[in-house]
C-alpha cells in the first residue's frame, strides 16, 4: 500500500567523538568548541547523513536538545537554530534523564504523523572530559553564557528529584551507590555465588568491550577481557562493591549525536533516497515506582517489561522477531533488567546486547547516550534492510524507561506508542524508613570505596516483618570488610534507628 505523507521516519544521522591529544595542554582546552557547536557539527552530519543537506536542516520546525551537564545554556535549542539558519517555531529543552532521547522521538513522530510538524532536528552533547581538563589546568572556558532576556525554551520530561528523604539520609544519591544495590540483589536473586555472578557480569561487559572495539566513535575502543573488567588494580579500583571502575558508566567523555526527523513528504520534497530512511514503529514508555526503595524488589524491572510489551503489541511482532538491540548498559544490573524483562538472553552469539559498546567503553554523555544508540541502531539497519531493531533508555536509578523499535521497513499501520504508567501504578510497592529498630537480614548491600580504592561506608537495606524496607547506613571498618569477604544478602544485621545498622 501507499505510504501515508505524514508517516514519521529518520533520514539522517551524526555522531562526533572529540578526542584531545595526549597530553592535552592549556591551550587546546582554550581552543575545544564548546557544546553547541559540537551539537551543530554533528547535525551538519545528520544533513550530510541525509542527502538533504543543509537546506533540510533549515526546514526545521521544532529543534530539541537533550538536557546537558558540562555547561548551562539558558537556551541551547535557540543557539543551534542560529547557527543552522533554522527559525523553528519550537524550541525543546529536556529534563533530566537519559530516557530522553527515545521519549523525544516517540513524541517527534506523534507530533509528525498528526500534522503538528514536518522537519524535527533531535540532538545532545556532554564535554565532560574538556571541563576535566579545564579544572586540572585552572583554566576559564570562554563559553556562551546566555543573558536573562534569552526567551525560554519549551521544557519537556519530569525533572522530579529522584530520591527520597529516607534515602538521602544513608548516601543513596548518586547512581555509583544506587546502582550496586540492583547488582547484589540480583546476585541472591539468582542464587548465584558472588565468583560465580562476577565472571558472568564481566565476560557480559567484555562482550560490550569487543563491540565498542569495532565502533569508530568509542571512547575507549580497546577490547578488554572478562578478568581485565572484573578485576580491581591500579586503573581499576574499585568504587561500590562490587563493581570496579569498568562496570561503571563513563560519563568522562566529549561526545555529541543528532537525528534528523521529518515526515515521508518531506523526505521526498527535500529529495532524500529512500535508502536512508528509517521509520520509527512503535514505542512504550513508564517510571517504575519513583523512588528505589519503595519498590517491591530491588531485583527486576517492571517498567521495563511492560514498556517492551506495549511496543511489540503496538507494532504487531515480538522479541523473535527483532535482530538487532541496544539495551541501556549504564551499569550491568541495567542490562540485565533490560534482557530479563524484554526476553533476551545475555549471551546470543547472533544478537549482541549493544549496538555501540555500551556506557563504559562507547562512552555515557550523560542524559544524550541513547540518541547514539539510535544513530548507530539507524546505521545498522540500513546494513540489513528489513530487519527489525529495538533500543531501550533509562533515566535515574533504573526509575524512567523508554523502548523503541525501529525499521527501513514501515510499521504495518502508523506508528503508534503509548505511556503504559497506570499499569505500573498498580503494581506492589512498599515503605520505607530510617527508624527501624531490632534485628533483621540483610536484603541487598553496597559497600562504597575512595578515591584510593578503599572502603569508606556501607549501605544496607532490610525488609520487615510487615513489608516496610528499612535503610542504613554501616561503617564499622570491620564490618564493612566482612562484607568484601563473603556474600552479605541473608545476613543477621541489628538495626539502631537513626539510619545506622551494625553486622550481628
Amino acid at each position: 500500500m501507499p505510504l501515508d505523507p505524514r508517516t514519521p521516519v529518520i533520514v539522517g544521522v551524526g555522531q562526533l567523538t572529540r578526542r584531545a591529544p595526549s597530553p592535552a595542554g592549556a591551550d587546546w582546552v582554550l581552543g575545544a568548541d564548546e557544546p553547541v557547536d559540537m551539537m551543530a557539527e554533528a547535525m551538519r552530519r545528520a544533513g550530510r547523513d541525509s542527502g538533504g543537506g543543509d537546506a533540510l536542516l533549515a526546514r526545521a520546525d521544532r529543534v530539541a536538545v537533550v538536557s546537558l551537564m558540562s555547561w548551562s545554556y539558558r537556551n541551547p535549542a535557540l543557539m543551534l537554530a542560529e547557527r543552522l539558519g533554522a527559525s523553528p517555531a519550537d524550541l525543546i529543552l529536556t529534563g533530566t534523564g537519559g530516557n530522553n532521547p527515545q521519549s523525544l522521538v516517540d513524541q517527534t513522530a506523534a507530533d509528525i504523523l498528526a500534522g503538528r510538524l514536518d522537519v524535527a532536528l533531535l540532538t545532545g552533547v556532554e564535554a565532560m572530559y574538556t571541563r576535566r581538563l579545564a579544572r586540572q589546568h585552572q583554566v576559564q572556558l570562554a563559553w556562551t553564557t546566555q543573558g536573562e532576556d534569552t526567551p525560554e525554551p519549551r521544557r519537556v520530561g519530569p525533572d522530579r528529584a529522584g530520591t527520597s528523604e529516607a534515602e538521602l539520609a544513608i548516601g543513596m544519591v548518586l547512581p555509583i551507590q544506587i546502582y550496586p544495590l540492583f547488582e547484589n540483589a540480583l546476585r541472591a536473586a539468582a542464587g548465584e555465588g558472588i565468583e560465580e555472578h562476577q565472571v558472568k557480569i564481566s565476560k557480559l561487559y567484555a562482550r560490550f568491550s569487543d563491540v565498542a572495539a569495532g565502533n569508530p566513535y568509542a571512547w575507549s575502543p580497546e577490547a578488554l577481557s572478562a578478568e581485565e573488567i572484573r578485576t580491581p588494580g591500579p586503573d581499576n579500583r574499585m568504587v561500590g562493591w562490587p563493581y570496579p571502575i569498568h562496570m561503571n558508566s563513563n560519563i568522562q567523555v566529549d561526545q555529541a549525536a543528532a537525528v534528523v526527523m521529518c515526515s515521508v513528504e518531506a523526505a521526498r520534497a527535500a529529495g532524500v533516497p529512500e535508502d536512508r530512511w528509517v521509520f520509527p514503529r512503535s514505542g512504550g514508555e513508564a517510571h517504575d515506582h519513583w523512588f528505589v526503595s519503595e519498590r517491591d524488589n530491588l531485583h527486576s524491572s517492571p517498567a521495563i517489561r511492560l514498556c517492551g510489551e506495549k511496543a511489540f503489541e503496538l507494532d504487531g511482532s515480538s522479541i523473535d522477531d527483532v535482530a538487532h538491540v541496544d539495551l541501556y548498559s549504564c551499569f550491568p544490573c541495567a542490562v540485565q533488567f533490560g534482557a530479563e524483562a524484554l526476553g533476551l538472553g545475555l549471551d546470543e552469539a547472533d544478537r549482541p546486547l549493544t549496538v555501540t559498546g555500551g556506557l563504559q567503553f562507547f562512552g555515557g554523555p550523560g542524559n544524550n547516550y541513547v540518541m547514539h544508540s539510535i544513530a548507530t541502531m539507524c546505521e545498522r539497519l540500513r546494513r540489513d534492510p528489513g530487519s527489525l531493531g529495538l533500543v531501550s533508555a533509562l533515566g535515574w536509578y533504573a526509575t524512567k524507561h523508554a523502548v523503541g523499535l525501529y525499521s527501513t521497513t514501515p510499521p504495518a499501520g502508523a506508528f503508534r506508542w503509548e505511556n503504559v504508567q497506570e499499569a505500573v501504578h498498580a503494581l506492589p510497592s512498599r515503605p520505607a524508613t530510617n527508624d527501624a529498630e531490632g534485628e533483621s537480614v540483610i536484603e541487598t548491600y553496597t559497600v562504597m570505596h575512595d578515591r584510593s580504592g578503599q572502603p569508606e561506608y556501607g549501605i544496607v537495606t532490610a525488609l520487615l516483618h510487615d513489608g516496610t524496607r528499612a535503610l542504613a547506613k554501616l561503617e564499622d571498618r570491620a564490618a564493612l570488610d566482612s562484607l568484601l569477604a563473603s556474600e552479605g544478602c541473608g545476613r543477621p544485621v541489628r538495626l539502631l534507628g537513626q539510619a545506622k545498622a551494625e553486622l550481628i
